[in-house]
């Protein structure tokens, strides 16, 4: 598929996607490097730390924003399918991982690994929708 031939919506989801996975590395970067180096604490620390997480959640918003500009219905249910596998796969990983930590059988993992986890499971959601409809 060229990009002349491309829908609107997943040109638009692209660009949104490759801004936002930009401005994550170079807030990752900076973030590490202002605490590395001993420049981030008090407020402002909590600032800096957060910052990461803005292009993640921007992640979130181009995925919801490629479900409501897809036109083609057949191409949202497949979105949807995928997304809802996506939740499925992260929150459960997190509910099992979560009681094994509480009783302290396994290591504990920052929270933001959960985001990366719902990422994954887009990956999954996209196996389940080929093995059960034959497209993705």
């Amino acid at each position: 598929m060229t990009s002349s031939t491309m829908p609107i919506a997943m040109r638009n989801y692209i660009k949104r996607l490759s801004i936002s996975m930009l401005l994550y590395f170079i807030t990752l970067a900076f973030t590490v490097y202002m605490f590395n180096s001993g420049k981030a604490s008090g407020m402002l620390g909590y600032v800096i730390g957060a910052l990461p997480a803005l292009p993640t959640i921007a992640l979130f918003w181009t995925i919801g924003k490629l479900l409501s500009e897809t036109k083609d219905e057949y191409r949202k249910t497949l979105f949807t399918r995928q997304i809802l596998v996506a939740t499925a796969f992260a929150l459960s990983l997190a509910t099992i991982w979560g009681f094994l930590e509480q009783f302290e059988m396994v290591f504990h993992i920052p929270a933001y690994y959960w985001s990366v986890t719902w990422f994954l499971g887009l990956f999954v959601g996209m196996a389940f929708n080929k093995i059960t409809l034959g497209d993705v």
